[in-house]
């Protein structure tokens, strides 16, 4: 658990926030939606480890979201607890206005997750991946079938539909699992590194059908450490490092007056002037 210096900092922030509702108002006092994602005082602690420390964050429905920091931000651990995967030890999360942990259920009928070391059904085909999934989801027969064979030919999987999932390429794997999260049309699409270990082509397909979903106005948020991905697909980031927010905003706020997102990254998390020219004067000398 936080230290108590830690945990009345996060209580005091909390306080803050309880007193604004979710909802806000426009100028004209008309309600505005809720932000896609809503975290407050979020912590998880594994052992001796402060994997996510008392983080505040609120990520605005209808953008293209990344969660971008170096290995070991926490970033995997957040998204795990925002999605209902990992209970946290403390804070509150809403999703689409509802909490994820009292009210799961309504939760999960909203969003879709392509979480990190995907585990799909390997012995099912894709197709039947698909029609499982529909099914599960309480969709009928007739609309699994159609949204199925829509998302096959658009992912350029039809030829593969067949084969089983356990003969799938790495790419294959990613988009036959973004079908899966996107087969129930939710409101918002958490992805965990959808681009790692893709292919050019699988990656360009992915991005195409992501953009497309974002422009209906649902939300995408994904977690990444590569930054120029980030800026060329993002317009709204959250920089994370050491189980701590850095920074939130849209990308020009995070990228100030920096040349570029990797530039603002690399100052936020300490890394920008780290120099290893003497530490390595051996590497690549004569032999």
């Amino acid at each position: 658990m936080p230290d108590q210096a830690d945990a009345r900092e996060t209580d005091t922030r909390n306080e803050k926030s309880d007193a604004r509702d979710i909802g806000t108002s426009g100028a004209d006092g008309t309600r505005t939606a809720p932000p896609a994602v809503h975290v407050r005082g979020l912590w998880k602690r594994f052992g001796e480890q402060v994997a996510v420390a008392g983080i505040d964050l609120e990520l605005p429905a209808g953008r293209f979201i990344g969660l971008v920091g170096p290995n070991g931000a926490g970033k995997t651990t957040t998204l795990s607890m925002v999605t209902g995967l990992l209970r946290p030890d403390m804070g509150k999360v809403e999703v689409a206005g509802h909490d994820v942990w009292t009210d799961p259920v309504e939760v999960k009928s909203r969003i879709g997750v392509l979480p990190e070391g995907l585990r799909l059904f390997e012995r099912l085909s894709g197709r039947e991946l698909l029609a499982y999934t529909g099914r599960l989801r309480g969709l009928p027969g007739d609309e699994v079938d159609k949204r199925a064979a829509q998302l096959l030919d658009v992912l350029d999987l039809a030829g593969s539909q067949h084969k089983l999932v356990v003969d799938y390429s790495t790419g294959m794997r990613k988009k036959i699992g973004l079908a899966s999260a996107l087969l129930h049309n939710p409101e918002v699409l958490f992805l965990d590194e959808p681009f790692e270990g893709v292919d050019p082509v699988s990656a360009q397909t992915i991005r195409g059908v992501l953009e497309r979903y974002t422009r209906s106005g649902a939300t995408v948020v994904f977690s990444s450490h590569v930054m120029e991905l980030v800026e060329s697909l993002c317009d709204w980031v959250a920089v994370m490092a050491a189980g701590r927010i850095k920074a939130q905003g849209t990308l020009a706020e995070v990228r100030g007056d920096a040349p570029s997102l990797q530039s603002a990254f690399l100052e936020l998390v300490g890394a920008g002037g780290r120099d290893t020219a003497d530490s390595l004067d051996w590497l690549g000398g004569a032999r």
